[in-house]
Formats: structure tokens, sequence, C-alpha cells
């Protein structure tokens, strides 16, 4: 399987990709192809699987075996692939981060493990147990939203010196703590950081960051792939048009409808609008309702 070159810091457009499922252990690798070639095709400089968009931490062993084993067969090297390795289990984040490297993906991605409140010290204690045992970097994942805790950014800076740590992408959804990360990190050229709302892509741009995991990218990947660029670039005026379409995109597909999960159920909803692939879910998760589909569906023809 051809390994693709991971660069430091890598910059671009990184989708979390959508895990296109038949049911809910079954892969849809049909699905899973015409997902992959429809964001390369927008020029994305890289793939995350098995993220918070990928439902990753739902998704059970053998699939998650399956879904490295299929991205890495189809995307044979042409992007790095990184791969969400997220468990409760050192041990399981390990047995997965050398499956995927045995397929060709390029690092894997983490948070730290859920359920007990962990201090820094022992987030950062296990950052480098992750590290030491993997084959492949290792991207932070900072998004409290889910973990219930954070990744301090006095912390992340300790953790950029541990060897095989490469980058973050930061998903807490406040613009001021990837500021002070950046700043944490002036000194590191090489250390990637990744911001993960979407609406935060360009403002994060303008502080530092290489680059976006931008959900929206499963979408209209050509579209988030320009707003890098204009931002990149100082481009201010396309920016701001860009990010009207974005705005459009939160309002009316992620928070279509009432839902604590409606980001995650909205998207996949989208795609199957899209004729890409379903919006089967994985427990706990169930799918949107037909008259919620409908409203998605409406709304996405708006957009386009």
């Amino acid at each position: 399987m051809t390994h693709a070159e991971l660069t430091r810091p890598l910059r671009g457009i990184v989708p979390p990709m959508a895990t296109p499922l038949l049911d809910s252990d079954t892969l849809d690798v049909d699905g899973t192809e015409r997902l992959i070639e429809h964001i390369l095709a927008g020029g994305a400089s890289g793939l995350f699987i098995m993220g918070t968009t990928g439902e990753g931490p739902s998704l059970g062993r053998a699939l998650r075996g399956d879904l490295v084993e299929h991205a890495c067969r189809i995307v044979d090297g042409r992007v790095p692939i990184l791969v969400g390795v997220t468990d409760t289990s050192l041990s399981e984040s390990v047995s997965l981060a050398k499956k995927s490297d045995s397929c060709g993906a390029a690092a894997i991605v983490a948070t730290h493990p859920c359920y007990f409140k962990a201090s820094q010290a022992d987030i950062l204690d296990y950052v480098g147990r992750l590290a030491d045992r993997s084959p492949l970097p290792l991207f932070l994942y900072n998004i409290p939203g889910c973990t219930k805790l954070s990744f301090e950014p006095e912390t992340v800076r300790a953790a950029a010196d541990i060897p095989g740590v490469v980058g973050i992408k930061d998903s807490c959804g406040d613009i001021e703590h990837f500021r002070q990360i950046a700043e944490a990190l002036a000194d590191r050229p090489d250390f990637t950081l990744m911001i993960g709302p979407d609406k935060l892509t360009a403002q994060a741009i303008s502080l530092g960051a290489h680059g976006a995991v931008s959900g929206g990218g499963n979408l209209f990947p050509d579209h988030y792939v320009a707003l890098y660029r204009a931002a990149r670039d100082g481009d201010q005026e396309t920016v701001n048009k860009l990010q009207e379409r974005v705005v459009l995109i939160y309002d009316t597909i992620y928070h279509a409808v009432e839902d604590p999960s409606s980001y995650v159920k909205g998207l996949k909803c989208a795609l199957r609008c899209m004729g890409i692939c379903g919006d089967a879910m994985a427990p706990p998760l169930q799918s949107l309702t037909d008259s919620q589909r409908q409203i998605i569906a409406e709304n996405l023809k708006q957009i386009i």
C-alpha cells in the first residue's frame, strides 16, 4: 500500500470524512469510494477518518479496521490519511495505530481517553505513552465538547517536545484558546496547527493555523479549499463572500433540526440527498426522520 508523505506542517483542508454505513456494523464500501473521490476532486490536502464527523468512537473494532483498509486502498497515497484512534483504552489505540500503519496511513489522531476526570499531567503522560508506542506520528485532538476535558495551551506546548507528536486539531470552538496555542508554538513552525469549526477557518489562519479540518469539506470540498487559499493569501473580500456560504451551511444543514447531534446527522443526510452515500448512523445516534430529511433536501437546494 502506498504511503503519502506527511509534510510538516501539513497545510490546507483535511476533511473529517463521514463514515458511509449500510447498517450499524457494516461499511458501505461503494459509498466510501464515492465520498473519497468527491473529497479529493475538490482539492483536499488530506483525509481524516474516524473523527467525530466519522462517528469514530461509535464504530466497532472490525468496522474500524475495514474502514482503514478500504480508505487507504482507495486513496492509494494521493494524499495523507489521518486515522482517529481515540479509545478509552491505550492498548486499543495502539492496536489501531499499528493497523493504520500497515495499511498505509500517514498519521494518527487522538483525544485523551474520556470517562475519568484526568489532570493535565495525566493527559500529557498519556500522550507520551501513545506517541512512544505508535509507529505513526500523532496529532492531538482537542474537543472538550465531547471529551469534557481540554488540552490546555501549556500542555500542547509540552506535548510538542515529545518525539512523534506533530500537530493538533483544535475543535474547542474558542478562537482565544486557539490563539494561545498558536502563540505557545510560535517557535515550532514544523508543528501543524489545524482548526476544527468551519466558521473559524479564516480567523484561525490569520492567527497562524496551517489549515482546517472542515466538516463541510465532505459536501463542498472545493468551497473550503477556496476559503483556505483566500485566507492564506489575505484576500479578505473573497473570504467574506465565501464565509457567507459557510454560515449558510451551518444554519441550514448542521442546525436545521432540533437535535443535540444535528451536525453529524444533518451532514450525513445531505450526503444522502447528494447521492454520495446513505445516512445510516452508528448507535446511539439515529438517522433523521423522513420529514427532517425533507428539510435538509430543501435547504441543500438553496446552497447548491
